[in-house]
């Protein structure tokens, strides 16, 4: 985000609201003033979320906490923080990514005959677009593959690039693995610096902004239990489209697709979808 983010006349001035007004107010003001449409979040979660949030700060109502955020940029990152739901792990589910090593990977590359273009989106401080980067190269595959991490969220994008991380990040990953990508620095680890190499971050709005084409796989993993079934429905579709014909798209692990074949996709194993050719 822009230091600025907020326009100086997308908000309502703080002052008595109903409690559900309140928060309404304060997901418009938000849309108007950062692009950032909270209303396509599960309500009760997102709320909840915020209402801790805002409590914590010392804020009695959505409004003033909404004026806060407008002007002190620390506390806009932690408000855009915890929107986005900033946990992630390495090798989160272990057997699924041994999957996507052992048999969707073999697969694309059979076909293609070509550098892979792979995709993290929602790849928050970086653990899941790391993933793949030790797969790619262990596979001798990451040298001629593209891969592309986006977040919405500023801060965990650095957090990403820093490539620093508490032990227990780490704690699925083959322990051969993390002695070949992590050195040990201090308290924290120490992702490769040759492999970071290989990760193109950018900020990315996923349900405004275009997303590139042609991918042969795209990874959006514990993201979509977030948003509404009108979100899910436009993400999923945007996916599609943004598939090669006979590229995947990994899910998490509670993100099962129902009725793929709407989207012009196809379960192949567990929580992989391949676009049909």
């Amino acid at each position: 985000m822009d230091v600025r983010p907020f326009s100086q006349n997308g908000g309502t001035t703080a002052g008595t609201c109903q409690p559900d007004q309140d928060y309404l107010n304060f997901i418009q003001n938000i849309k108007q003033s950062t692009g950032i449409d909270l209303a396509e979040y599960k309500e009760a979660q997102m709320k909840r979320r915020l209402t801790t949030l805002r409590v914590k700060n010392g804020y009695s109502t959505f409004a003033s906490f909404y004026e806060a955020i407008s002007k002190d940029i620390v506390l806009f990152y932690e408000f855009l923080d915890r929107m986005t739901i900033n946990v992630s792990e390495f090798w989160r589910n272990p057997n699924r990514w041994e999957v996507l090593r052992d048999i969707i990977l073999p697969e694309l590359t059979g076909v293609n005959g070509r550098g892979l273009k792979v995709w993290s989106a929602a790849c928050s401080t970086g653990e899941e677009p790391y993933t793949l980067a030790m797969i790619l190269d262990g596979k001798g595959l990451l040298s001629s593959a593209s891969l592309a991490a986006t977040d919405i969220d500023d801060g965990a994008l650095a957090k990403a690039k820093q490539g620093l991380y508490v032990e227990r990040s780490l704690k699925d990953v083959p322990k051969d693995v993390a002695a070949r990508y992590f050195s040990q620095d201090g308290v924290f680890y120490k992702f490769s610096e040759q492999l970071k190499k290989h990760v193109q971050f950018r900020k990315q709005n996923l349900l405004l902004d275009r997303f590139e084409e042609g991918h042969d796989l795209i990874v959006c993993r514990n993201v979509m239990i977030y948003f509404t079934e009108e979100a899910k429905n436009k993400l999923y579709h945007k996916f599609a489209a943004a598939l090669r014909p006979g590229g995947y798209l990994f899910v998490g692990s509670t993100e099962q697709i129902f009725s793929p074949g709407q989207y012009g996709l196809e379960p192949t194993e567990t929580f992989f979808y391949r676009k049909k050719s």
